[in-house]
């Protein structure tokens, strides 16, 4: 009886924490405010991670990066992990510009709210949902 009740906390209220920022989201540039890419959040050792899965506009484009490799495809956000609401203590990469920031992500309604960040100064960019997305066999 303690087993099934383990069981299903973990399955009721464990679960849902880590489902409620993983799936299919959609960037937002923040001076057109157009569609920009879709970034897969995913689970991956216990920590949240990001990469690029589709791209609006030039699908062969490059990070500025050692390599240069493309931006469909990356990984744009690493090492992630809950602390509260949030998940934070992670690393987010622009791969337009090549710099790397601090990172923290949460949920305000159905969106969610990626943070970069060096130290306490940062910005933040709204996500929304991409529920209808379909990866391919790669994502």
């Amino acid at each position: 009886m303690t087993h099934l009740f383990i069981f299903l906390f973990s399955f009721f209220f464990i679960l849902p924490i880590k489902a409620e920022v993983t799936g299919f989201w959609t960037t937002i540039d923040d001076k057109t405010g157009k569609e920009k890419s879709i970034v897969h959040i995913y689970e991956d050792n216990g920590k949240i991670c990001g990469k690029v899965v589709d791209i609006f506009g030039n699908k062969e484009a490059t990070a500025k990066i050692e390599g240069a490799p493309k931006i469909m495809g990356l990984q744009i956000i690493w090492d992630l992990k809950k602390n509260g609401n949030k998940y934070t203590g992670g690393k987010i990469l622009d791969p337009q510009s090549g710099k790397t920031y601090g990172c923290e992500i949460w949920k305000e309604g159905s969106d969610l709210i990626v943070r970069g960040k060096i130290a306490f100064l940062g910005r933040n960019q709204t996500w929304k949902k991409k529920p209808s997305f379909r990866p391919t066999a790669q994502d």
